[in-house]
C-alpha cells in the first residue's frame, strides 16, 4: 500500500511535544522527510530521537527572523525543496481583558501571527508549485472565552491569512487550509490545574479532550492528495461545529439570515 506522503519534505514548526510532534511522527510514518523547530535545544534533541528516521531538528524561534532564515537555509542545503509548511507553534494565555499588557499581547501576536505569516512567506522560494500550507489555529477565534481575548484574536488573524493566500498563491495551485481544534490534552494543557482541567472538559460533548494525534490526521489529510481540492478552509473541532450550527438555527429562525444559506451550512454538516 503506496504512503500517502512519500518523497514529499514537509516544515512543522513547534516540533517538539503536542500536535506539532504527533504530526511529524504520522507524516514520517507516511513516507515524508521532517523538518521540525523548537527554541529548546534539548527538547528538539528528543523529540528527533522519538520520530526516529527522516527527521532533522533546527533549533529557533518562530517570532525571530533570523531563525527562519536559518532553518530554510538548512531546508534548502538538505532537500532543495518544501511540499508541506505547517505552521504550528503557537503560545497561549489566559489574561483578563482589564489586566491585558503590552507583554501580554506582542507575546501573543508575535509569536502566534508574526510568526505564523514570516514561517510561510519565507518558505515561499522552496514551496513547491501544488504545495500545501496548513495553520494551526483554534475554536477559540469564535467562541468569545472570558479571558482568552488577545488569544483569539491571534487565531482570528491567522484564518484571516488562510483567506487572502488561497487567492495570492493560486496561480502556483498551493492550497492553504486552517485546521482548528478544541482542547487537545497536550503537554501545556496537562501543566494546568486541575480545576481548569475540568472545566474544560465540562464543556466538550465527547466529554474528554483531544489527542494530539487526531488532530496529526486531520494535518494529514489536508497535506495529501486526498485534499487535492480543497483550499481556504477551516477544519474547526466538533464543539465549535455544534455551536456555530445553533447560532445559525437561531438566526435563521429569527429571519436574521438567508435560509438558502442555513440550508447549505446544514448539508456540510450532514
Amino acid at each position: 500500500m503506496s504512503k500517502k506522503l512519500e518523497g514529499k519534505t514537509a516544515v512543522i514548526t513547534g516540533g517538539t511535544e503536542g500536535i506539532g510532534l504527533a504530526t511529524a511522527k504520522l507524516f514520517v510514518k507516511e513516507g515524508a522527510y521532517v523538518f521540525i523547530t523548537g527554541r529548546r535545544q534539548k527538547e528538539l534533541d528528543e523529540a528527533v530521537k522519538a520520530i526516529g528516521s527522516n527527521v532533522s531538528g533546527v533549533q529557533g524561534d518562530v517570532a525571530k527572523l533570523a531563525d527562519l532564515d536559518r532553518l530554510y537555509q538548512t531546508v534548502s542545503k538538505v532537500k532543495g525543496r518544501i511540499d508541506i509548511v505547517f505552521a504550528n507553534a503557537g503560545v497561549a494565555e489566559f489574561v483578563p481583558f482589564g489586566a491585558v499588557s503590552e507583554e501580554h499581547f506582542d507575546k501573543l501576536f508575535n509569536i502566534n501571527v508574526r510568526g505564523a505569516l514570516f514561517t510561510v512567506q519565507k518558505a515561499l522560494p522552496l514551496l513547491k508549485d501544488g504545495g500545501s500550507i496548513i495553520l494551526n489555529g483554534s475554536v477559540a477565534s469564535v467562541k468569545g472565552t472570558a479571558a482568552f481575548g488577545v488569544y483569539a484574536a491571534s487565531k482570528a488573524a491567522i484564518r484571516s491569512f488562510v483567506r487572502t493566500w488561497t487567492t495570492d498563491l493560486k496561480d502556483r495551485g498551493i492550497r492553504s487550509n486552517v485546521v482548528s481544534p478544541g482542547p487537545i490534552n497536550t503537554p501545556a494543557v496537562s501543566r494546568q490545574s486541575a480545576d481548569v482541567i475540568g472545566r474544560i472538559v465540562s464543556t466538550i460533548p465527547m466529554g474528554r479532550m483531544g489527542k494530539p494525534e487526531e488532530v496529526a490526521k486531520v494535518a494529514l489529510f489536508l497535506a495529501s492528495d486526498d485534499s487535492s481540492f480543497v483550499t481556504g478552509i477551516e477544519l474547526f473541532g466538533l464543539r465549535c461545529l455544534l455551536d456555530c450550527f445553533l447560532h445559525l438555527l437561531a438566526a435563521y429562525v429569527e429571519r436574521l439570515v438567508c435560509p438558502l444559506h442555513f440550508h447549505c451550512f446544514k448539508r456540510t454538516l450532514q
